[in-house]
């Protein structure tokens, strides 16, 4: 099985038809014979982050539009820094999202090797927890997920890292 990001727009700003977005992203991932694994909601961006577990980017492609959610694309991700079973039983939030476009070029052997040469930083900037990366297959960008009391302490995260910070989203806002 593999992780795949849909970027889905936000209906409008009422809690109910996020609510019924939800539920109609969760069927038509369980519908395809997949698994919703997460959404995180930037409202002030008006886009619902949704990772889903399935065999077929093609297939999850065919639900969704089937079930007239409207959708980028289905990205295929790779999980980085946390594990796909604990985010199974968690269903983990954030409060935080950083959008990274990762250079050209940039090969994921690449980016993993750095990632895991300044993980230890973080330690620098303890009020910040950092949860998990999504890297899109296509190196295009990652979505990184952390829990802190502020945007300056995700950017100071993000400073110890030596990583910039192409859009930082507050979640559930």
């Amino acid at each position: 099985m593999s992780l795949f990001l849909l970027e889905v727009p936000l209906p409008d700003n009422s809690s109910e038809s996020a609510d019924g977005l939800f539920e109609r992203l969760a069927d038509a991932a369980m519908q395809s014979n997949g698994e919703l694994i997460e959404i995180q909601v930037s409202k002030a961006q008006g886009v619902v982050y949704a990772i889903v577990e399935h065999r077929s980017a093609e297939v999850v492609d065919a639900f969704f539009r089937q079930a007239s959610i409207d959708f980028n694309e289905v990205a295929p991700v790779r999980l980085v820094g946390a594990e796909l079973e604990d985010l199974k039983q968690k269903k983990a939030g954030a409060q935080f999202l950083v959008e990274w476009d990762i250079p050209e070029g940039t090969t994921m052997e690449q980016y993993l090797t750095t990632k895991r040469s300044k993980a230890h930083l973080y330690a620098n900037v303890p009020e910040t927890t950092f949860l998990r990366t999504y890297v899109r297959e296509d190196m295009m960008k990652c979505l990184c997920f952390y829990d802190a009391p502020d945007e300056d302490a995700v950017l100071r995260a993000r400073e110890a890292v030596s990583t910039p910070v192409d859009r930082l989203n507050r979640l559930g806002e």
